[in-house]
Formats: structure tokens, sequence, C-alpha cells
């Protein structure tokens, strides 16, 4: 069976075809700065890459142009959108709804929606796409698959707020986190690569793209994680705030009289290291900027003490630590970025190979082989296991 695995992110529609007979790629790409005028779509069938130019205002026309490209004479894979067995949707947020993937129906529509509230970037975009599915290939299953069901491990001294417990009770305010199928995926990768059972390890992943959290692991299971009631929480990212003290939000709100909506909108698309560095929000712009540009540079330094901070924080929770690992758009590209973390990582017996760390997509261990923590870094492969639980919920 063909299964066309889609993630809507904020600005960005990222896609895989997978032939999951034979576990092979059919091709994938990257719709890329949705919403802006240099937006682009890069896709991919084997070594071949084809860039198509193409400003696009909302995801549902990005997903056309996507088709459009699968079913092409010149580059496609497929001559039929018939071949397509199923589609598997990455949702951010599932609230308390779901703790497990769920065939899409209009009632798990309305749900996703409604936890849109938790994940405004992310949930209404993906709601776009599978709308914009339900349209183009309306016969065809679908299924979603939400990041926040691997974290509902977590024991409840970790994800209950210091607030009143009745904003749990009535609205379920708690911490729910995010990139899950992420943290799972490499975190099998890693023990795999110690050649020991995950069971027996205490894992940091550090899932660090446009959007970032990170996760403590341990049994193979999650313990606690960075991101909170929605993706806004834990570090600085590239747009948005991360964690900070409540009452920023207030007085900003009461000074400068702006209403819960707006302040929202700042806090997720204006804030973040691209508002410190005064620039695009672009990750890589802003780091290759920061060894000339003095506001970049903090941006940066930013950055890479809060992934240092929570990594030693959850080294306590873990009561140690065996291994790191570095994934997601920069965690994997980035070397920079990766030695810097792991320089202020040294007083934990974290000891970064510069050698080894000057590597791109390929797993592989970037720490040094007297390290008392072993550090990897492993390209993440969300499709695949979004994929093999719309084949397991499909059949």
């Amino acid at each position: 069976m063909k299964i066309l695995v889609l993630n809507c992110g904020s600005s960005s529609l990222k896609y895989q075809l997978i032939n999951m007979d034979s576990k092979t790629l059919l091709a994938k790409g990257n719709y890329e700065r949705i919403g802006e005028n240099e937006a682009f779509l890069t896709h991919k069938v084997g070594t071949e890459k084809y860039i198509i130019e193409k400003s696009v205002l909302a995801h549902d026309e990005a997903l056309q142009i996507v088709i459009e490209q699968l079913l092409s004479k010149e580059y496609g894979v497929i001559s039929s959108l018939d071949e397509i067995g199923a589609v598997g949707h990455r949702i951010v947020h599932g609230g308390e709804i779901f703790n497990g993937p769920a065939k899409i129906t209009e009632t798990v529509i309305e749900q996703i929606a409604e936890c849109g509230e938790f994940a405004p970037l992310h949930n209404p975009a993906a709601v776009l796409g599978i709308k914009a599915c339900l349209k183009l290939m309306p016969t065809i299953p679908m299924v979603a698959v939400f990041d926040t069901a691997f974290h509902q491990t977590m024991p409840i001294e970790n994800y209950l707020y210091p607030i009143p417990v009745e904003y749990y009770e009535k609205y379920r305010v708690r911490k729910y986190g995010a990139h899950g199928t992420s943290h799972s995926y490499v975190s099998k990768c890693a023990a795999k690569l110690m050649e020991k059972d995950i069971k027996d390890l205490k894992i940091i992943t550090c899932h660090l793209g446009q959007g970032a959290s990170l996760c403590a692991i341990k049994e193979g299971k999650s313990l606690d994680t960075s991101m909170g009631l929605t993706p806004l929480g834990g570090i600085a990212m590239v747009t948005r705030s991360g964690d900070l003290d409540p009452s920023v939000v207030t007085y900003i709100m009461e000074k400068a009289h702006i209403a819960p909506e707006e302040m929202n909108t700042i806090l997720n698309k204006k804030s973040g290291l691209s508002a410190i560095a005064d620039m695009v929000p672009d990750f890589r712009e802003i780091e290759e900027k920061s060894r000339e540009d003095e506001k970049a540079k903090i941006a940066i330094d930013i950055f890479n003490s809060t992934v240092a901070q929570y990594i030693a924080r959850y080294a306590v929770k873990l009561g140690g630590v065996d291994c790191i690992v570095f994934t997601g758009g920069i965690g994997e590209n980035q070397s920079n970025v990766r030695e810097s973390i792991c320089r202020q990582l040294e007083f934990m017996g974290v000891d970064i190979d510069s050698k080894m760390n000057k590597t791109k997509g390929e797993a592989k261990q970037i720490s040094s082989t007297t390290s008392k923590v072993k550090v990897f870094v492993i390209p993440t492969d969300e499709e695949m296991m979004i994929a093999q639980e719309t084949l397991e919920l499909v059949q």
C-alpha cells in the first residue's frame, strides 16, 4: 500500500509518499515559507531534486501544487490518486481526547479543531490539510497521528501546573508536550546504536527546528518534556517566546492595551530569536549572521544556553543520563549549535568530538570515545512512523 504522509506546520507543508510493502520512499518534499512571497517547494524523487518557486498564501494552495508534482508526467511517481491507499496526517495536539491515532471523521476533525486553541500555529493548518485532502481524495481513508500521544506517560507531577487545580479539572490546563513521534523514533534509534535495551537507558532527546522541544525518556517512556499546554512553552524558538515570567504577558497587555488574541499572535509569531535578532524567521540566516551581528549573536547564545540548561535539568530528573540525541532541522544540520550546547555540558562528562561533529544527514555518534555521556545526531523519520501507524489502523 502507498501511503501519503502530510505534516502541516505553521509555515510549511512536508510530505512523503511511501510504499509500505517495500518500506521505500517514492517521493518527498517540503513547501517552505507558506504565506510569504518567497515561498517555494522542494520536490525530491530519488536523487533528483526540483525547485518550484511559487508564492502561496495558505496550506490548501500548497497541497494542490504538491499533488500536481506527484502526478507530473515529467517527474511524478503515480499516474492516479487512486494509487494512494491512505493518508496519514501529523497532528501536533490531541489534548486529552486522543491517546493514539484515529481514523478521520467529521467528529475527529471538529475535535482536532477544538485542540487548536492549544496549538494555534499547527492544528488549524492541519485541519486545512485534512479538508483539502478530503476534497481532492474523498474516497481514500485518512488517519490522524498525534504528537502529544507519546507524552501521555508523564506522571502527574510532571504535567500538572502549580495553579488552582480547578483549571485542570474544568479546562484541562496541563502540560501536553509535542514532537512525540520524533522523540520516540530517535530514542529507539539511539538504543540500537548503543546496542542496548531502551528500557535500560536514560535518554535526553533534542528536537531542534523552527519549533523545538526536549524530552527526558526513561525506560523508553516520556518522563518530561519542555513544551507545555501549547507548543509555545519551553525554549526560545525562531518565532516563539518559550517560557516567560507570566507577569511579562499581563504587564505588556495592560501597558500596550493588547487583547488576548493579539498577544497570542505576538508570542507565537513575532517573538523568539527572530525578534531578538530583528531578522526574518529563518534560523539558518540568523546563525550565519551571528558571526558578525551582535543582535543575532545574542539570539543564538540564548538558544544554545537554554537548550543546555534544559538538558542539565532533565539529567537531574532522570537521575543521570546515558545519551543525548540531536535531531530536527537545526539539530541535524547546525554543527556549531551542537558544539556550543555540548561545550556547556562538559561538567556533566559530555565531551564532543569536533571532527565527528562535522556531519549532516546521517545517524552518527559525535562524542569522543571517552565521553561519559554519548552524544548522537540522528535524522528523525516521523513520516515513516506515521505511515506505519496509519497502515496498522487502516488495516
